[in-house]
C-alpha cells in the first residue's frame, strides 16, 4: 500500500503530517508532539519550523508553551485530509483488510466523520460500505475504531444493487449521504454518486 513516506522524504515530516491530520481538531505544544511521534525534539521542532512556514500548521505561544494545529484554510488542506484518512486509523485498516471484507466496491467516509466533528443529526451516517461485504469483519473493525476514538460510528453497508435501486427513486436517506463531503477510502467517487 502507498503512503506519505512514499513522496516526503522527512520520516519526522510524515509522522507529523500524520499526527496532525489525523487529529484535525487537536492542538498539541511541542513535547506533546515529540512523546506522540517518538523522534527527538530538534528534528521535531525543524520540521513543525517547516510546516508552519508553508502554512500548514499555525502557531501561538500560550504562557510558557507553543502550541501548534492545522489551518483549515491551507489550499491541500483536504487533499492532506483525504490522504492521510486512507494511511491511518480505521482508513488504512479497511483497506489492508479488503480481502477479509468480502468484496467492497466503495468505502466512504463522511467529511465530518474524517475531520473528527460531531455529527449534526443522531442519525447521520459516518461510514458508507457498497459491496458484498462480510457483516462481523468489518463490524468487528469498527467496534476498534470506536473504542479508540471513545465515541460510536454510524455505518451503513448496501449492495451495488441496493444502491442504484436508491439512487434511482432518489431515496432521501442515500441523497442526504451523498449530498455531504466525504473522503472516498475505497473506490472511485465519480462512480459512486453518477
Amino acid at each position: 500500500m502507498a503512503d506519505l513516506s512514499d513522496i516526503i522524504t522527512s520520516k519526522v515530516r510524515v509522522k507529523l503530517l500524520e499526527l496532525f491530520y489525523g487529529n484535525p481538531r487537536q492542538m498539541y505544544h511541542v513535547r506533546g508532539v515529540v512523546r506522540e511521534v517518538k523522534e527527538e525534539i530538534n528534528a521535531v521542532r525543524r520540521d513543525l519550523s517547516r510546516l508552519e512556514t508553508a502554512g500548514i500548521i499555525k502557531k501561538e505561544p500560550r504562557g510558557n508553551r507553543v502550541y501548534y494545529w492545522l489551518r483549515e484554510d491551507y489550499p491541500m488542506y483536504e487533499d492532506f485530509l483525504s490522504v492521510v484518512a486512507k494511511n491511518t486509523g480505521l482508513g488504512a485498516t479497511l483497506i489492508t483488510n479488503k480481502v477479509k471484507l468480502g468484496k467492497p466496491g466503495f468505502v466512504m467516509f463522511s467529511g465530518r466523520f474524517t475531520r473528527q466533528k460531531e455529527r449534526k443529526r443522531e442519525d447521520e451516517v459516518d461510514i458508507l460500505v457498497v459491496g458484498e461485504i462480510v457483516l462481523p469483519e468489518l463490524a468487528t473493525l469498527v467496534r476498534a475504531e470506536e473504542s479508540r476514538r471513545s465515541q460510536e460510528i454510524n455505518y451503513t453497508v448496501m449492495s451495488r444493487e441496493e444502491l442504484d435501486f436508491r439512487k434511482k427513486r432518489r431515496d432521501p436517506f442515500l441523497l442526504g449521504i451523498l449530498a455531504g463531503s466525504r473522503v472516498m477510502i475505497i473506490g472511485d467517487e465519480e462512480s459512486l454518486v453518477s
